[in-house]
């Protein structure tokens, strides 16, 4: 199976869409350190929801964190639990691919949620990608990447992008509040450390399409000689 950008931050790989990073109750978690967001949940769910509706794909695979806390709460589980409520009349299958923030998740398989972690499919393999596993090809989180572009008035801002090389992919945050790591200057996961990425494209999916940024250490050379330009 050929893997498939899609706008919306997701990934369709045949009948499946794949999103990671929803890093859901992560408002609640910085409350408890003193800051307070708005909740942005229907947000998040009413765009997973659209990408559903308009993609009609068989199964939708969530590439990790679908949580954010490490103390799971009731909040929390109320949270997950609405999640699944809404969005599971419109698959047939719902999997979660456990991440490094999925602790105490195993009981969603009583709401009928597939919860593994690791998944093999169309010759890849899914895995969230917060430490390595054996395999050739592999979907991925975890990183949140990003790059950092200037706008129209020079301004520098940061768009979250995809990673695809023929070994390797790696999703952008589907949450909202995942700002992103900006993959130019430093990485997260150990799969970008053990593959070399350098060619790797960057996909930036922006305003209803994905915009080619070309190979990832082309588009570093080209932002370093803009950016000196700019000094």
């Amino acid at each position: 199976m050929k893997p498939v950008p899609l706008p919306e931050r997701a990934l369709k790989l045949g009948r499946n869409l794949v999103v990671a990073d929803l890093h859901l109750g992560y408002e609640v978690a910085m409350a408890r350190e003193g800051f307070y967001l708005p909740r942005v949940f229907h947000e998040v769910v009413g765009r997973l929801k659209g990408v559903i509706e308009g993609e009609k794909p068989k199964r939708l695979i969530i590439d990790g964190d679908l949580k954010h806390s490490f103390v799971p709460e009731w909040r929390e589980r109320e949270e997950l639990k609405a999640f699944v409520d809404e969005v599971s009349p419109l698959v047939d299958e719902l999997v979660l691919v456990r991440g490094n923030h999925d602790v105490g998740t195993l009981w969603l398989r009583e709401l009928g949620v597939e919860v593994v972690d690791e998944l093999e499919l169309g010759g890849w393999k899914l895995v969230h990608g917060h430490k390595l596993v054996e395999g050739e090809r592999f979907i991925i989180g975890h990183e949140h990447p990003a790059v950092r572009l200037r706008d129209e008035v020079g301004a520098l801002v940061k768009v979250p992008a995809f990673l695809m090389s023929d070994e390797l992919v790696v999703l952008p945050a589907f949450s909202p509040w995942a700002y992103g790591n900006d993959v130019l200057r430093e990485i997260v996961s150990p799969f970008l450390r053990a593959y070399d990425v350098s060619r790797a494209r960057v996909l930036v999916p922006l305003e209803g399409e994905v915009l080619d940024f070309g190979e990832l250490e082309r588009l570093s050379r080209v932002l370093r000689k803009l950016n000196s330009a700019n000094l």
